[in-house]
């Protein structure tokens, strides 16, 4: 199987680096500091493109495989993690509006993504739901023609920015576990919707991250995305996709990290030679590089078979986990190469080590991902 960009992916590669190269330094560290996301800095990336690539073109999108939505988010992690997911973040849940809403609802919340300086969130977890999401309680009981929705969900993405959050809530209790959820859309200036911004995250700061309470929010039936009691499926499908976003952001910062470590053990001088001399240093360089690889190649496999109708949930959690636990190793490597340096928010290096730690937790921990894995190799346990 070959995995060589052709042009038109290299074309999008490149000007993503570039872009990133040129726009995010800046104003990276204050982003960081203040926990925000340099909104201009959006707006840019919106009118590049680079903001939901793989919506269709027919609702303003470049209709791009998450492929191609890979590169670009691999090359954004590579110059700043946390500016890097503040700007993707913003289409997050629009595949599943793409795989199963309305021809309406497709033009009402995808259009506004990429042409009207829209925002959107996705809550799924709540305080006591994370990996099991079916132990989800938020609710929504039809009233006539309206859902009221209650609940609190937590690690909300957008949630204080966003112009609408789709909402997995349970809307048949009484149902087997798995088809109790649906998933329905919250307009965020709805009386009864409050979002309470987390601060001081250890990673990945710019980003915003909120808890969400609805108290009896209204919004009319025809909110509903899909069928009810799909939400479940719907949720996993988006797990999938999202799983090889986590790959790119996995590969893109270990990438960045290992670049960080070569530019300062080639500038730094101990026992009156550069620290690039010592053996012991080019070998863990040789190590670092390879680990990068392997992941870029496990992951460029694993969106192959989204791409082309062929998922395989066995691989794509192969590369999740591995991606991540890279991204860990080869972060903590670099930072080690800086020594005292290191352990100081002046050099990069710094805040690429508390960004990747996220990669493992989010989007199926690293112990979902190898149930995932073992299960389908050797079956569920009876």
């Amino acid at each position: 199987m070959d995995f060589k960009l052709n042009k038109e992916q290299q074309g999008i590669k490149l000007a993503a680096r570039e872009f990133a190269e040129g726009e995010f330094p800046p104003v990276a560290k204050e982003c960081d500091q203040k926990e925000e996301l340099d909104m201009a800095l959006l707006e840019k990336a919106r009118e590049l493109g680079f903001v939901g690539s793989y919506i269709p073109e027919k609702y303003g999108g470049f209709g791009l495989g998450f492929f191609e939505k890979a590169l670009i988010v691999e090359e954004f992690w590579r110059i700043d993690p946390g500016l890097a997911q503040a700007v993707i973040s913003t289409t997050f849940g629009a595949e599943i509006i793409i795989d199963h809403a309305s021809e309406e609802q497709k033009k009402k919340y995808l259009t506004p993504l990429v042409e009207a300086k829209a925002i959107m969130g996705t809550a799924i977890t709540e305080p006591d739901a994370g990996s099991d999401v079916t132990s989800a309680q938020t609710t929504a009981v039809r009233d006539g023609d309206e859902y009221v929705i209650n609940g609190t969900k937590m690690f909300i993405s957008n949630a204080t920015l966003a112009d609408y959050i789709m909402v997995f809530c349970k809307t048949h209790p009484e149902e087997a576990r798995h088809r109790q959820y649906s998933l329905i859309m919250v307009e965020t200036d709805k009386e009864g919707y409050q979002a309470n911004k987390l601060k001081d995250k250890l990673g990945i700061r710019a980003a915003d991250c909120a808890e969400v309470v609805f108290k009896d929010v209204r919004v009319p039936t025809t909110n509903l995305i899909g069928r009810e009691q799909e939400g479940f499926s719907q949720i996993l499908g988006l797990f999938n996709r999202e799983r090889i976003t986590v790959c790119a952001q996995g590969v893109g910062l270990a990438q960045g990290a290992l670049e960080q470590a070569i530019r300062h053990i080639k500038e730094r001088e101990q026992f009156g030679k550069k620290i690039a001399s010592f053996q012991a240093i080019r070998f863990k360089i040789a190590e670092m590089a390879t680990l990068i690889e392997a992941g870029r190649s496990l992951y460029y496999r694993a969106a192959w078979t989204i791409d082309s109708g062929q998922e395989d949930h066995s691989l794509i959690a192969m590369a999740k986990w591995y991606c991540a636990q890279n991204a860990v190793t080869v972060a903590q490597e670099a930072l080690q190469m800086h020594g005292g340096y290191g352990f100081f928010n002046e050099y990069d290096i710094a805040r690429f080590y508390r960004d990747c730690k996220v990669l493992e937790i989010y989007e199926g921990t690293k112990e979902v991902e190898k149930v995932i894995i073992s299960n389908h190799l050797l079956g569920k346990a009876k």
